[in-house]
């Protein structure tokens, strides 16, 4: 089962995550195996807001363990985690991205919704797609929003790839692939 956890960042936490960050990183090569997509969602400064990893684990229950077990979490950068069962509609990582890791500007597009389900489909340019799928319940049977991790010219483009009106909120946040310099 896939997951979606979107760790944010508590106010004036960049401190303990710089120093927290080979802790992060270790406790994230335990699960490169099952790891979809990964990255700091970052402000206008490129300061980190917050972490997203998308994640292949046996259940819910794994899930919350593996969002609230991380080291920066019980070390209290995060104010809060969004972990919600997910679909990965391209069906593949954030590796076989063919627009590679670096280049343009990547977003990480939020939607948060409910009634009937909004954007099931891939949105038209998938090429420029790095992640997309439903935020679904614990079960899956119910539609919670959608989650795109995109590369696009700009906020409002990024934006744009969902239907605003079928969501309560869309969230738009600069984002850049995450894990150990190479």
């Amino acid at each position: 089962m896939e997951f979606f956890c979107y760790h944010r960042d508590r106010p004036r936490s960049l401190a303990l995550r710089d120093e927290m960050l080979e802790e992060h990183w270790s406790y994230m090569d335990g699960y490169a195996a099952e790891l979809i997509a990964r990255g700091p969602t970052l402000s206008a400064d490129d300061e980190p807001t917050g972490s997203v990893h998308i994640v292949d684990l046996p259940g819910p229950a794994a899930a919350r363990a593996f969002a609230f077990d991380e080291p920066t979490y019980q070390a209290g950068v995060y104010r809060d985690v969004m972990v919600r069962r997910w679909r990965n509609a391209l069906g593949r990582t954030m590796w076989d991205f063919p627009g590679g890791r670096t280049g343009g500007n990547r977003y990480l597009v939020l939607g948060l919704g409910s009634g009937p389900a909004a954007d099931l489909g891939l949105p038209k340019d998938i090429d420029e797609v790095i992640a997309y799928g439903p935020l679904l319940s614990d079960d899956g049977a119910k539609w919670l929003g959608t989650a795109a991790l995109l590369r696009a010219p700009d906020a409002e483009a990024a934006h744009a790839v969902l239907t605003s009106e079928r969501y309560a909120d869309v969230e738009v946040h600069d984002w850049q692939f995450g894990g150990r310099p190479s």
